[in-house]
C-alpha cells in the first residue's frame, strides 16, 4: 500500500480516483461482446464460455438433476450457515414493505400510490474466481419478496461446466430454479437481449469486474434498466487510537482478495495506527490462500494521514466508498457527518464480512464513487411505484381554475382547455339543476 502524509485537501479528488484500464478499449471490448451476443445468441454464448471460462458445455440452462444432486451434496455445515443468513437477510427486507396510504389533498382529489414487482429480474452473480452464492441471498431474496414473476440467473461455469453446489443450493432454497451457465459481459447481453435459451429480463442485478459494469452501463442505451454501476469491490477505513491494527489488517485483505482491481484505503489521524497495521498486513497476507490477488489489489490501495478523524470523515465524503469501517469505539461524535458510503459498518466488531454474508442487509452496492448518488440493493430496487388519482366533481372545481392559469402561463393551451371544458360542464350542470328546482317550485 501506498503511504500518504497529510495530502492538501485539493489532492483529495485525485487520491480518491479508482484504478482503471483503458476506458475507451474496455467500451470497445464490450460493445463486440454485447453486439455479438445478440448477433448469434446461443452460438455466441457456447463460444465465449469456451473462449473466456475454459468450458465446454452441452446446455446453457443448468439441469433439474444437477440442482437436485447439489442438494444431496451440500456440505451440512454450510448448509445451516446459509440458512441463518437466508433468514436474517429475509427479516432485514421484509421490513421494507410499506404501506401506501390514501392522501387528499384537496377536498374532492385523492392521490396514492400502488407498488408493483418488475415482472422479469435477471440476477448476475460472479463465480470465476470464486463462486459467491452469497449474492443469490441478497439479490434473490427482496426478488421473491417483491413478487417479481420470473427470476433468472446467469453464472459462469468451471472447467469442468459444472456450477458449485452452494451457488445451486442457495438459488434453489430461496426458490429460484432458472439458472444459466454463462459468466461475465455475455451474460449480462444474454439477459438484456434474449437468446434461444435465456429470455430477457427488464432489470438486470448484480456486481461483476469492470467488463460486467461496462456491459450493464451499455445496455441501458437500449432501455434495459439496471440496479446501479457496481465495479470492482472496495472498503475505506477509518481508525484512531482505539482500534486494533490486526482487525483493521483483515478488514482490508477481506477486500484485496476480491479482485487485482480492487481498492482499500485505510484513514487515521494516528502514524503509529497505520504502521502497526502495514506490518499486521505483511503477516496475515503470508497466509491468505488468495495472497496473489490481494498483493495486485494492494497495490492500488493507500493509506493516509490526515490531522484529525473529522478530516478523514470528509475525505470519506469525497471517496464515497461501497463500504465504510468506523474502527473505533468512539461514534457518536462522527455519524452524523457521514453523507456518502454505500453501507457503514460501525466499531471495532463489526467486520464488513458480516454484511456480506449474514447480518441482514444487502451487499449489493455503489462503488467508484456512486454511493454520492446511489443507494444498494434494497426491496425497492425490485419494485416500481405507480401513482393514481381521483377527482370528483368537487375536486375539479376547487383545483380547475389554478391549472388553467399555470397551463396558459407556460402556453399550454390544450392542457387548459382539457380542464376548461370539464369546468364549462359543471356549470351548465349546475345551472340545469337551478332551473330544474325552480321549474319545480
Amino acid at each position: 500500500m501506498q503511504t500518504i502524509i497529510k495530502p492538501n485537501k485539493s489532492q483529495w479528488p485525485l487520491i480518491s480516483k479508482r484504478p482503471g484500464i483503458n476506458a475507451k478499449d474496455l467500451s470497445n471490448t464490450v460493445s463486440n461482446i454485447l453486439s455479438t451476443v445478440k448477433k448469434d445468441q446461443d452460438k455466441a454464448l457456447f463460444a465465449m464460455a469456451q473462449k473466456y471460462d475454459n468450458a465446454k458445455l452441452d446446455n446453457l440452462k443448468v439441469s433439474e438433476e444437477e440442482i437436485n444432486s447439489a442438494l444431496k451434496n451440500i456440505d451440512p455445515a454450510l448448509k445451516e450457515a446459509i440458512d441463518l443468513a437466508r433468514k436474517n437477510i429475509t427479516k432485514f427486507h421484509q421490513s421494507q414493505i410499506v404501506k401506501e396510504e390514501i392522501v387528499e389533498t384537496t377536498k374532492g382529489v385523492t392521490c396514492w400510490r400502488k407498488t408493483i414487482a418488475i415482472e422479469k429480474v435477471g440476477l448476475y452473480i460472479p463465480g470465476g474466481s470464486a463462486p459467491l452464492f452469497s449474492s443469490i441471498l441478497m439479490l434473490g431474496i427482496p426478488a421473491k419478496i417483491a413478487q417479481c414473476k420470473e427470476i433468472i440467473i446467469c453464472t459462469p461455469a468451471n472447467k469442468e461446466g459444472k456450477i458449485d453446489n452452494a451457488l445451486l443450493y442457495t438459488a434453489a432454497t430461496i426458490g429460484i430454479r432458472n439458472i444459466y451457465k454463462v459468466g461475465g459481459s455475455q451474460a449480462i447481453a444474454a439477459m438484456a437481449y434474449g437468446t434461444q435459451s435465456i429470455p430477457a429480463v427488464n432489470k438486470i442485478f448484480g456486481p461483476g469486474n469492470q467488463y460486467v459494469t461496462e456491459a450493464k452501463r451499455l445496455i441501458q442505451k437500449d432501455g434495459i434498466a439496471i440496479d446501479m454501476p457496481a465495479g470492482p469491490s472496495e472498503v475505506l477505513i477509518i481508525a484512531d487510537e482505539t482500534s486494533v491494527p490486526a482487525f483493521i489488517a483483515a478488514d482490508l485483505l477481506a477486500q484485496a482478495e476480491h479482485g487485482p482491481d480492487s481498492q482499500v484505503m485505510l484513514l487515521s489521524n494516528k502514524q503509529e495506527v497505520i504502521d502497526k497495521t502495514l506490518k499486521a498486513l505483511d503477516v496475515q497476507l503470508v497466509n491468505l490462500p488468495r495472497q496473489d490477488i490481494a498483493t495486485r489489489a494492494l497495490r492500488n490501495s493507500k493509506a493516509i494521514l490526515l490531522d484529525s478523524i473529522q478530516d478523514c470523515i470528509a475525505f470519506s465524503n469525497e471517496y464515497a466508498p461501497e463500504h465504510l469501517i468506523i474502527a473505533t469505539e468512539k461514534l457518536i461524535d462522527y455519524i452524523g457527518d457521514i453523507q456518502n458510503a454505500g453501507s457503514v459498518f460501525l466499531g471495532n466488531y463489526s467486520c464488513e464480512s458480516a454484511g456480506d454474508y449474514a447480518s441482514g442487509t444487502n451487499h449489493t452496492l455503489p462503488t467508484n464513487g456512486y454511493a454520492k448518488n446511489y443507494s444498494g440493493v434494497s426491496l425497492d430496487s425490485f419494485v416500481k411505484k405507480i401513482t393514481f388519482q381521483r377527482l370528483s366533481r368537487e375536486g375539479l372545481s376547487n383545483i380547475g381554475p389554478s391549472i388553467e392559469k399555470m397551463a396558459s402561463a407556460e402556453q399550454l393551451y390544450g392542457h387548459k382547455n382539457a380542464v376548461t371544458i370539464r369546468l364549462e360542464k359543471l356549470n351548465e350542470d349546475a345551472e340545469a339543476v337551478k332551473e330544474q328546482i325552480i321549474t319545480q317550485a
